[in-house]
């Protein structure tokens, strides 16, 4: 009877040890499978999120409209032909400061050219070729928001300016780029009020800050300060 009755005992404490092992395991597993869910969430949602925010951030930088395109192809051709007529002065002017001011000119623009060409290019537009737009070209048509490109020279004024040289030549030079400037100017306000791309307002921002002081210096060189 006492091996039977120990018998039974150790059958009761196999069974419920069996049934608390099933037990644990079905816990286990359930929490292994609810915590690989949460975690397959906890994953899915970080990864997705910066992802998310990535491609938000990158659609605000590529995001431009008809205004940016038109700023674009404005200021390429308008920046080329103010380059054109600083590249004049080097062996026309005679003041130093006519000479300086032409080379600051170059300087800023020319990259500013290159930086224009490549958000057209980016944004499957054509850049302005070379030369094609004529000096007398003001009416600006399919230039959107544009309205014209202010201060452009005709073709008269760039000769009589590459025939100019001496003193001639820097208040030729100094008159004519002031209006160039002012065009600009104009061009970049358009830009920053109708403008959605945030590197062209901010460029055009750029134009109008150092456009505007080299306007009163050029005003100041011709007396009229």
């Amino acid at each position: 009877m006492i091996r039977k009755r120990s018998l039974m005992r150790r059958t009761a404490v196999v069974a419920a040890a069996g049934a608390a092992a099933l037990v644990l395991a079905a816990c286990g597993g359930s929490g292994g499978d609810g915590s690989a869910g949460h975690g397959g969430h906890a994953a899915t949602a970080p990864s997705s999120a910066p992802s998310s925010a990535s491609a938000s951030a990158s659609a605000s930088q590529g995001q431009h409209n008809a205004a940016d395109v038109a700023f674009a192809k404005g200021m390429i051709p308008h920046h080329r032909q103010a380059v054109e007529m600083a590249d004049l002065a080097s062996g026309r002017a005679r003041s130093a400061e006519v000479k300086k001011l032409a080379a600051d000119i170059k300087k800023a623009q020319d990259p500013e050219i290159r930086t224009l060409s490549g958000w057209l290019t980016s944004w499957g537009e054509d850049v302005p070729a070379e030369g094609a737009m004529d000096h007398s070209t003001h009416d600006m048509s399919g230039m959107g928001g544009m309205g014209g490109m202010g201060g452009m020279m005709t073709a008269e004024e760039m000769t009589g300016l590459e025939n100019a040289s001496g003193k001639a030549f820097d208040t030729a030079f100094t008159e004519l780029m002031i209006k160039h400037h002012e065009g600009a100017v104009e061009m970049a306000r358009t830009e920053q009020a109708d403008g959605a791309h945030g590197p062209a307002r901010k460029m055009a921002g750029e134009i109008i800050d150092s456009q505007s002081a080299e306007i009163e210096q050029m005003n100041a060189l011709l007396g009229k300060d």
